[in-house]
């Protein structure tokens, strides 16, 4: 069992910076791959970026590549997700997810079994 909290959202200007952090409970985090996906009202859940257990391999959607960066630091059991150069498009809420040892692309939802709270972002134009 995992607990995930979520934190770092907020209201910025296009084009602005918002770092979030994903902190998780637990002594095995670095056994679990990390997403981030996030839901805009009215809108399917969708996949953000994904780090795997390994650390080695990230994998971003289309839509952020280039713009956002996720990192982990199994110290501080927490994952990061860096988003640069945000766009209204970019507002939703963001939720971290867990899964033990995740293996393969990780971009789907129910490839996941713990989930965060989730935490806003608003990005003004």
């Amino acid at each position: 069992q995992v607990q995930l909290v979520e934190s770092g959202g907020g209201l910025v200007q296009a084009g602005g910076s918002l770092r979030l952090s994903c902190t998780a409970s637990g002594r095995t985090f670095s056994g679990y791959t990390m997403g981030w996906f996030r839901q805009a009202p009215g809108m399917e859940r969708e996949f953000v970026a994904v780090v795997r257990w390994s650390g080695g391999y990230t994998y971003y959607a289309d839509s952020v590549k280039g713009r956002f960066t996720v990192s982990r630091d199994n110290a501080k059991n927490t994952v990061y997700l860096q988003m640069n150069s945000l766009k209204p498009e970019d507002t939703a809420v963001y939720y971290c997810a867990a899964k033990y040892l995740g293996q393969g692309l990780m971009t789907g939802v129910n490839s996941y079994d713990y989930w965060g709270q989730g935490t806003q972002v608003t990005v003004s134009s």
